[in-house]
């Protein structure tokens, strides 16, 4: 949890932040692009140390050649190596996509899975890449912690933590099911945006009332170091 803040009010600054970030980002969801859940975690996978622009260039021709779960499964590793190579770190990602689709095969009768339980079993799918498959593929509560949120959680003081897991339990803690999906969306939307790594547009900011952070030096402001 985070500071000496009280929980009660720590719920109440985080519901006053999701109310704001709500007018701002009415809109929230990935800007990945997908049909079915096979596509959003093929999607979701290739999007590590890749910008979503890149990847929705890549999938179209991805699917084209590799349509699905069993194809995948059974396709040669230079020829999904060859087709995915732009998005960066396409050997390990290459091992990831060809393990989970036969991992699928084999396990879930070529559907990918609806729980986190068995998401995280997938080679290459943590609890970031599988929160993405609950929220905007299966209907249910799945809180993303990926680089912007974890920064600008930190800088609003939602959170102490610097490890994801740690830090979707404190968001989690302080925000219902319902709107966690939207929450941790419409936060990296603002990670984008605004309260940007290097240099926050601090007096753009409509979270400004909220944020612990006024008045602190930028360099301050930047969050914790990757470990």
């Amino acid at each position: 949890m985070a500071g000496d803040e009280s929980k009660s009010a720590l719920r109440a600054r985080a519901a006053r932040i999701a109310a704001t970030l709500a007018k701002l980002y009415p809109q929230a969801r990935i800007s990945l692009d997908f049909k079915t859940p096979w596509q959003c975690l093929v999607a979701t996978i290739l999007s590590a140390q890749c910008t979503d622009e890149r990847v929705n260039k890549v999938t179209p021709v991805l699917f084209a050649e590799i349509p699905d779960v069993a194809a995948m499964a059974a396709a040669p590793v230079d020829k999904i190596e060859r087709l995915i190579a732009s998005t960066g770190f396409f050997r390990q990602k290459t091992r990831a996509l060809k393990g989970a689709a036969q991992e699928i095969m084999a396990r879930f009768n070529g559907e990918v899975p609806s729980r986190m339980e068995d998401l995280v079993t997938l080679p290459g799918v943590g609890r970031k890449t599988a929160n993405v498959l609950l929220g905007h593929v299966f209907g249910k509560p799945g809180l993303v912690v990926d680089t912007h949120v974890r920064r600008v959680a930190y800088r609003l003081g939602l959170t102490t933590e610097t490890d994801p897991d740690r830090i979707e339990a404190d968001l989690s803690e302080i925000l219902p099911p319902q709107q966690w999906t939207a929450f941790s969306m419409r936060l990296i939307l603002h990670g984008r945006l605004i309260c940007v790594a290097r240099a926050p547009r601090c007096a753009q900011c409509a979270l400004l009332p909220d944020c612990p952070q006024v008045g602190v030096k930028t360099a301050a402001r930047r969050g914790p170091r990757p470990r």
